[in-house]
């Protein structure tokens, strides 16, 4: 079997283990240059373990076992192309092709979901609240292929990092308007490359007269003592 690219035959590998009921991982990798030769990966599961609890201490005591279920590929270099050229489909872990897609890799949010969940947090509906709306829909939790964690994770990565980045823009805006009203106001506005404030300084009219009349400034640190 071959693939046009090393992602092709992992999205191959990571097809065929949602419908057989495990995960996986990218184990190794190996470079030339910056350029990859093959690749090994295995079964989510797959590594040896030892546990830090003495086995003395244990009420239930268990070993670490070696899941063997893995894929080899790597590229013929002459025409381009990625290979599977060894593969291993034995578990030593039953795998459970029903509840497939509760394991990490497989939880998915659809167009329709991530919709909702940013029209409700929008609207200042808890995560809790809308996690339990789309149980309610479905059925039940088992009828779904994500969890409350995943809603609570989009909200806070997808949702709410854009708005941070719209209220720069926004606060921008705002203090154009305001220099357009009194040309007595100062400001200085600084943004990252992801468009997220990096510096912002502002002076109305009023507290520059006062400055100029009193000489006096007060500086306040609003960042003392947070990484500590």
């Amino acid at each position: 079997m071959t693939f046009n690219t090393l992602e092709d035959a992992a999205k191959f590998y990571k097809d065929y283990s949602k419908a057989t009921g495990f995960s996986t991982r990218v184990q190794s990798t190996n470079k030339k240059g910056n350029e990859i030769k093959n690749q090994l990966i295995t079964c989510s599961r797959e590594r040896k373990w030892k546990s830090k609890i003495s086995p003395t201490e244990k009420t239930n005591p268990s070993v670490g076992l070696n899941y063997p279920a893995r894929i080899y590929i790597h590229i013929l270099k002459d025409i381009g192309i990625w290979i599977i050229s060894k593969i291993v489909l034995h578990h030593s872990h039953p795998c459970c092709p029903n509840q497939a897609e509760m394991l990490k890799q497989h939880r998915e949010l659809s167009m329709f979901v991530r919709h909702t969940i940013e029209n409700n947090e929008e609207a200042d509906i808890r995560p809790s609240k809308t996690y339990q709306s789309f149980v309610a829909a479905a059925g039940g939790h088992r009828e779904l292929n994500f969890i409350e964690k995943n809603v609570r994770n989009y909200i806070t990565r997808e949702v709410r990092n854009v708005l941070e980045l719209d209220d720069a823009k926004e606060f921008g805006k705002y203090l154009l308007r305001m220099k357009e009203k009194n040309q007595n106001i100062f400001f200085e506005l600084e943004l990252k490359k992801d468009q997220s404030i990096k510096l912002a300084f502002w002076a109305d009219a009023r507290s520059r007269a006062a400055c100029e009349y009193f000489g006096d400034v007060i500086s306040f640190d609003t960042t003392y003592n947070t990484n500590r």
